[in-house]
């Protein structure tokens, strides 16, 4: 994170719960807190994962496949939209989604060494 962006989350926490995006407040919070204390590292999991699908991925379609855990993060991003877009409004889709790029941004981040 970056120091501006750091300070700006600081911020937030003495403003008004009043404005756009509040829904991203929490989606830090899940991911940092009760979920990471829960499930520790989503890297982790990921990884695990992200092996798991390619071994299934590979016996289904009988040629190489390679997920990294960076994919498991937009892959569940892309179940939560789904269901954000087939299903009646739930705020933990859009709180999921959300977290779920968050971390992706950070393993992304991670491995370009920023």
């Amino acid at each position: 994170m970056t120091e501006n962006n750091a300070q700006w989350l600081s911020q937030l926490k003495n403003k008004d719960e009043n404005f756009r995006g509040k829904m991203l407040k929490i989606a830090i919070k899940t991911i940092n807190g009760e979920r990471q204390d829960t499930y520790g590292d989503p890297e982790d999991s990921f990884e695990i994962i992200a092996n798991y699908w390619t071994t299934y991925l590979e016996s289904v379609w009988h040629e190489d496949v390679f997920l990294k855990k960076q994919d498991v993060a937009m892959m569940m991003t892309l179940l939560k939209i789904a269901r954000i877009s087939g299903q009646e409004y739930s705020q933990d889709n859009f709180v999921d989604a959300a977290g779920y790029l968050g971390i992706a941004d950070d393993m992304a981040a991670q491995e370009d060494g920023k």
